[in-house]
């Protein structure tokens, strides 16, 4: 039983038991004052009557008409006159069904009225005549019992009314923030932190101050954590002094950026060499020059600004590069890179000068080609001078060719006629067991054609504002093929699909109607969308979670620690990016990054997994730091 029904029934009980114990007492006391008014009033009868009577001289009929005109004109149970010798002379009594009691004959024999006779005695001068008794008749004792009972009852039964109400007002005051405590709890189980108004009750106010306590106390673990785990990250994956990604992981960011299913599957690779390093370095000194590097990168980054996935890394001395994925944004030129340089050279009144060599890139194009074509343009445009570009042919695009429309038209009808496919790719667990499938979405958008990969029509699903439709399709196919096989199945949904206001009611009509299958499934979003929009992944796992379905985050590991609300999410898993988990085995200090990445997650109830994974060596890596799952081309199912 909860603590408010106790509450509840305690009122309830208390307020009973004053209610019978009042009553009790009332009753019990104006029993006995009837019946003493009773016994004063048959005391004081009898002393009057035997008064008569010994007026009469001992007149046998005189005393007969005297006692029969008091019990004519009284309300008289009995009055007996004896002799001197006891024998009764005169007795007259009334028939029981001759007075009419006003009150029930339950109520007359639950609370019974004793009516004590009245003596006195009879006399002529000194000379005894005999005795009188009178009893009067109880009934009316009853009825007035009776009625005093009823109002008695009623004056209780609203002053029962009235003290429900105030002890209604009494328990809302306990049940709110007793309510509140509770959720805490469930929010601590359901891994988010959240802290109350603490009450005016002192109990429960301190109750609230200890829960919060400790809501704070884990905040501020999480912050110092996810603080230790940024520097980490910073160590294994930035360049100190510039603070970009240093080359290895810059490159483990391209590697990943070729091989993803996701995203446009397109962008551009610009090289930015800072020509002369050396001379430079003679010239104005170490820290000059340092300062120098420290500008072009803030310069790097400025011109990216608003680009969604940008890569940004130091290769080596005076060499950087920036990997841009196509999007709806357009990409900056060459010219710009090397414009806002001039410029801000200039404002430091800096004789330097930079570079800039660019290639188009595509999903699938080696890596070892999409470098060699960017050095080859970046030669080129260091053979024509200071603050020279030079850009590689960009290669033609199906999406160039079709409109928009044509592009509308063709997702509409895919989705319309149902010529849909999830794709299956494993993640596994510590001992290479089944966790889920990974089912990223094609669409054939030629009635005859192939099935094509998100990179392929995600950006055109996007302009045209079909993508949540296409989330939906998702969804649906993996609800019905988890119907089929009770495989748990994975789908990622689009952070532009959660800006749809209606999208999630609709993913949560769908898991209700098929509530064995969404405990199966997983849904997840990327980092950025966390970063960026967290109150609409909060608002996911609010509305999806109760269902049973999985929410998590995939694509993460370089903003975990910047997600400041991370820990009120209420996700269940993470899965880290494939740039941040490649590699791990040779490289001491991403293995440390990773382990305390994964620390910090499990700390607040959390899956991690790895993506990506294409070395064995990696899988025996990531099992020692403590990753509870892998998957990519180097996962094989035991």
């Amino acid at each position: 039983m909860s603590l408010i029904r106790q509450i509840w029934l305690l009122l309830l009980v208390t307020l009973l038991m004053a209610f019978f114990g009042s009553f009790a007492v009332w009753m019990w006391s104006a029993r006995g004052y009837l019946e003493t008014q009773l016994r004063l009033k048959n005391a004081d009868n009898a002393q009057s009557l035997a008064l008569n009577l010994s007026q009469q001289k001992g007149d046998m009929p005189s005393m007969d008409l005297t006692v029969s005109a008091m019990f004519d004109t009284g309300f008289y149970q009995r009055i007996t006159l004896k002799d001197a010798g006891g024998r009764v002379v005169v007795n007259h009594e009334a028939d029981s069904k001759a007075v009419r009691d006003v009150a029930p004959v339950w109520f007359a024999n639950l609370v019974p009225v004793e009516s004590v006779p009245g003596l006195a005695q009879v006399s002529d001068g000194w000379r005894a005549l005999g005795s009188v008794e009178v009893v009067s008749h109880a009934g009316f004792a009853h009825a007035q019992l009776w009625q005093g009972s009823i109002k008695t009852a009623g004056w209780l039964l609203i002053l029962g009314g009235l003290s429900s109400v105030v002890a209604a007002f009494g328990v809302r005051r306990i049940r709110e923030p007793l309510d509140a405590t509770v959720a805490q709890a469930q929010a601590l189980m359901e891994r988010r932190f959240v802290t109350v108004v603490e009450p005016r009750v002192p109990e429960l106010a301190r109750l609230s101050q200890a829960m919060n306590a400790v809501v704070v106390r884990l905040k501020s673990l999480f912050e110092e954590q996810s603080g230790q785990v940024e520097q980490l990250r910073q160590q294994a994956h930035c360049d100190p002094l510039t603070g970009l990604s240093h080359r290895r992981h810059f490159m483990a960011q391209l590697n990943a950026a070729l091989n993803s299913d996701e995203g446009s599957g397109s962008g551009v690779l610009y090289l930015i060499r800072l020509v002369d390093l050396a001379g430079i370095n003679r010239l104005l000194g170490h820290r000059t020059t340092d300062a120098l590097l420290q500008r072009l990168s803030r310069t790097m980054s400025e011109v990216s600004s608003g680009v969604d996935g940008a890569a940004k890394g130091r290769l080596n001395g005076g060499d950087f590069a920036v990997c841009l994925t196509a999007s709806d944004v357009p990409l900056p030129d060459p010219e710009h890179y090397a414009d806002a340089m001039r410029r801000s050279f200039a404002e430091q009144a800096v004789s330097a000068s930079v570079v800039v060599g660019a290639v188009h890139w595509r999903r699938g194009m080696p890596l070892q080609q999409v470098l060699a074509a960017a050095d080859s343009a970046l030669a080129k445009a260091e053979s024509r001078g200071a603050f020279a570009v030079d850009m590689a042919e960009e290669p033609s695009t199906t999406s160039a060719v079709l409109g928009e429309d044509e592009w509308r038209t063709r997702l509409t009808s895919a989705l319309a006629a149902r010529r849909v496919q999830l794709m299956r790719y494993p993640v596994v667990d510590r001992q290479l067991m089944l966790v889920h499938y990974e089912c990223p979405l094609r669409l054939q958008l030629d009635t005859h054609g192939e099935f094509e990969t998100a990179a392929h029509w995600l950006p055109m699903a996007l302009r045209s504002g079909l993508i949540s439709q296409i989330d939906e399709m998702a969804v649906v196919l993996a609800l019905e093929e988890i119907a089929e096989d009770r495989q748990d199945r994975g789908v990622n949904l689009s952070p532009a699909s959660l800006a749809d206001s209606s999208f999630i009611p609709r993913i949560r009509a769908h898991l209700a109607a098929a509530p064995e299958a969404a405990q199966h499934l997983w849904l997840e979003v990327a980092e950025s969308a966390a970063v960026e929009r967290f109150e609409l992944v909060r608002e996911l796992c609010k509305q999806l979670r109760p269902l049973k379905a999985r929410i998590g985050l995939e694509h993460a590991g370089e903003k975990l620690a910047r997600i400041e609300f991370l820990f009120e999410a209420g996700l269940d898993y993470i899965k880290l990016d494939a740039s941040v988990v490649q590699g791990v085995a040779q490289d001491a200090s991403r293995a440390a990054y990773v382990s305390a990445t994964v620390s910090m997650l499990h700390g607040l109830g959390l899956q991690v997994y790895a993506e990506g994974v294409c070395e064995s060596a990696d899988i025996l890596a990531l099992r020692q730091v403590g990753i509870d799952g892998v998957t990519g081309p180097a996962v094989r199912l035991n």
